[in-house]
């Protein structure tokens, strides 16, 4: 049967603290609150800067056996590189500790940046280059550079598929062309609602969904009524009927991200950890 999972993308947000966080608790115990409440978090600090295994087998060991992480790359590999000549960066980032979250790794996200238009061999290329299974990501990951020397995780336990999404940001990535090289190998364009600011996606390119909601009517920081949750409740519903579905609310300014989620995970009959 086919899994939906909704979620926060990140979790560490002092507005947060005393709001969804109660009320003195322990900052490092956040995750594993936030994780009762929750069936799934994107990790977003891996976008800034690479983070160390120690930190994912925490994560891993703070929450739920059947929660799962979806963990951003890093902007280096999307923003400064824009794709282009990324192998080493992208061992790099593969060897900083996904693969010790173990079960709990699912997709990996690849946001785009908004002056990053579609070119067909540029993407081709990237997408041919990702790593489809665990075995396949720790033996990329070995040819990590020397920013992580003596710190590098580049094992796994099992043999687990390796999902990929990717989130666009420009006009032209709404050809068929793209979305047909995103289907050709594998990979879920995410399905983005921004407020209005750039392209909405919502073509089936893999055989699972990957959603970002950053706001109903302003970016980052408004939330979504009822009938706003009622509409994307009936999408997700939808789609679940093909596949996994994953879901992570962006809109985190005025801590509407997790009351959001909740609301939604409601509608779905979505329970807390998975």
């Amino acid at each position: 049967m086919p899994t939906v999972r909704i979620g926060i993308s990140g979790w560490t947000y002092p507005p947060w603290r005393g709001v969804f966080y109660p009320p003195g608790l322990a900052h490092r115990k956040e995750l594993a609150y936030a994780a009762g409440q929750l069936s799934s978090i994107e990790v977003n600090g891996s976008f800034y800067a690479l983070q160390r295994p120690e930190s994912y087998q925490s994560w891993r060991a703070e929450t739920p056996e059947d929660f799962v992480f979806s963990v951003k790359a890093g902007r280096f590999i999307t923003h400064m590189k824009k794709l282009r000549e990324v192998e080493v960066p992208v061992a790099t980032f593969l060897a900083s500790g996904l693969l010790a979250l173990g079960p709990k790794l699912g997709p990996i996200l690849w946001q785009l940046p908004p002056n990053l238009g579609f070119d067909e061999r540029r993407m081709d290329d990237f997408f041919a280059l990702l790593p489809t299974s665990t075995v396949a990501a720790a033996a990329m990951a070995a040819g990590h550079d020397e920013r992580i020397e003596g710190r590098a995780f580049t094992t796994t336990d099992a043999d687990r598929p390796v999902l990929h999404a990717v989130e666009v940001r420009h006009d032209t990535f709404t050809s068929a062309r793209f979305l047909e090289t995103a289907r050709r190998h594998g990979i879920a364009v995410v399905t983005a609602d921004t407020a209005g600011k750039w392209p909405v996606i919502e073509e089936a390119t893999a055989p699972f969904r990957y959603v970002r909601l950053h706001g109903d009517r302003e970016l980052y920081v408004s939330g979504y009524d009822d009938a706003a949750l009622d509409r994307w409740a009936e999408k997700v519903r939808a789609w679940s009927e093909s596949g996994d579905v994953y879901v992570y609310f962006d809109n985190d300014a005025k801590v509407r991200a997790p009351v959001d989620a909740m609301g939604l995970m409601q509608r779905l009959g979505v329970s807390p950890g998975g």
